[in-house]
């Protein structure tokens, strides 16, 4: 560590763009990251690793001007100067956002395509980065929900730190955002808010009224009944047998269907303007807000959507994007299921009436791998769209495991088939795994091959939690540390493909 310290005061005085240059950047065991070494005044800070963990440098020519707000262990060296060993905490994270700005997450409202890169593991970071830096894309590189924080024991500040010291360490200076998801309460959108996330994915939800999708007419008429004379008077009014050109689409409401949005929708929207309203208390105009209305049974029909577009922006509420529940089967971790011409032309409809309200982004979730649809999600959005992925950059982890660490990756399937109903009760998926070859049948050759079978995938796909909270933890973790380059490499190839297939350009 000294030797590299030393050499780093060498090349201090060779200005920021050489210093790498002029350094050592590897002895005993420890190893910096080159992208990662900038000047902070008279001092230099970068990120490295050694046989077991990351750590943040800092090197001072000055060992009474270290820069301010760092925690670490302090090495003496040579002519007064001295170094700080830091472990990659808040209070470091804190430090290397206030330094350097451009580590912390901002809002991407202005952006056109943006690619939520949920990271469970907050290793996946410099794998998306590799990825998404050669096109016009805007990752939002922390993104993480309530029930995944709850399954791998993180918080939202610390999703937000990892992906801080990774943005660092890449040199990444392009922007990226920060996702608190899937959110239902406000006491939850302040912790997000407080750990420095400016995109908010509201989760209407356990707000809006699913059921009345289904209730027949009398039911409906009786239910909007019970609302105020003004809403059933201006519902009347706006949407009752009217039709509404949008793009290349004629969306027709008729009476029934304007008074079931109503009783489906309006209290939900209401919640929206509060959210809103809070947003824009909190952080100005810095905010990203998406509304998702994906958790439902049913999928969003195009009356539906462009009732919820109006009515919000009727109540003001300014949304850079909108998640619809499409048709079809969108299942963890595989490809789309369904009838591919129908989605088609379902989905240019949606695409048309964002353009006509507001021209906000369509949003896809649980968007990772569902390679058959891209073409057409970018085609139709001309771009203008949010494509948000989660657990697929686990599932690269797994995959690297099962290549590198053949062993570790049986006990983590096996740990895997043990909580799979459990799991059950939390994630959606129709797989079959009885149709995974039993593990004592599969040479070690055999196992990555797993991740390329539907059943597999979903049966670790949805397992994550107790597979990082039990006692695979240290060996899983310990391994990802081994095998860093490994995942890099694969993480960049998965998110390539996504990308390519949605037709976004190279810079």
């Amino acid at each position: 560590m000294k030797t590299i310290c030393e050499s780093v005061l060498a090349g201090l005085s060779r200005g920021e763009k050489n210093l790498a240059s002029a350094m050592v950047l590897s002895s005993n065991g420890c190893e910096i990251y080159p992208s990662s070494v900038h000047r902070l005044g008279n001092n230099a800070v970068m990120l490295g690793r050694d046989s077991e963990k990351r750590f943040l440098l800092i090197v001072a020519d000055n060992a009474a001007k270290m820069p301010a707000g760092f925690s670490g262990e302090k090495i003496g060296l040579s002519n007064g100067s001295a170094a700080l060993l830091c472990e990659l905490d808040s209070v470091n994270a804190k430090a290397l956002r206030t330094a350097f700005p451009w580590c912390a997450p901002k809002s991407l409202r202005a952006e056109r395509t943006t690619m939520g890169c949920g990271d469970r593991l907050g290793l996946a970071t410099r794998g998306h980065i590799m990825a998404c830096k050669n096109f016009n894309l805007s990752p939002v590189l922390a993104q993480q929900s309530m029930r995944e924080l709850t399954m791998t024991g993180r918080t939202f500040q610390g999703v937000v730190d990892d992906a801080t010291f990774m943005v660092y360490e890449c040199d990444f200076q392009s922007g990226y955002g920060a996702d608190g998801d899937h959110l239902k309460k406000i006491c939850d959108i302040d912790v997000a808010l407080a750990a420095g996330m400016p995109m908010i994915t509201l989760d209407l939800s356990e707000v809006m009224n699913a059921a009345a999708g289904d209730w027949n007419s009398d039911e409906i008429n009786s239910a909007f009944a019970a609302m105020s004379s003004e809403t059933r008077e201006r519902i009347a009014s706006s949407y009752a047998d009217k039709e509404f050109l949008v793009g290349r689409y004629t969306v027709k409401i008729d009476a029934i269907t304007a008074k079931r949005c109503a009783v489906m929708y309006d209290a939900a929207l209401d919640f929206a303007l509060e959210v809103y309203k809070h947003l824009q208390e909190k952080r100005g105009n810095e905010f990203d807000l998406e509304i998702s209305i994906d958790e439902t049974t049913s999928p969003t029909l195009p009356s539906h959507h462009l009732y919820i577009a109006r009515e919000l922006r009727r109540r003001g509420v300014e949304f850079s994007s909108l998640a619809p529940r499409f048709v079809g089967e969108f299942q963890k971790a595989i490809d789309y299921i369904g009838d591919l011409d129908e989605f088609d032309r379902q989905f240019a409809c949606h695409a048309d009436i964002a353009k006509s309200y507001g021209n906000y982004k369509i949003s896809v979730h649980s968007g990772s791998d569902k390679f058959a649809v891209y073409p057409t999600v970018g085609r139709e959005t001309s771009g203008f769209l949010h494509l948000k992925t989660a657990g697929t950059s686990w599932l690269v982890a797994v995959e690297v495991i099962s290549r590198c660490e053949p062993e570790l990756y049986r006990d983590m399937h096996k740990c895997a088939l043990e909580n799979f109903n459990d799991m059950l009760k939390l994630y959606h998926i129709t797989a079959d795994i009885n149709k995974i070859p039993a593990l004592d049948t599969l040479s070690d050759e055999q196992l990555p091959a797993l991740m390329e079978m539907p059943e597999a995938r979903q049966l670790l796909h949805i397992t994550y939690g107790p597979i990082l909270t039990g006692n695979l933890r240290d060996r899983f973790f310990k391994a990802m540390h081994k095998f860093e380059k490994e995942y890099d490499e694969a993480v960049k190839r998965h998110f390539e493909k996504h990308i390519t297939l949605l037709g976004v350009a190279s810079k």
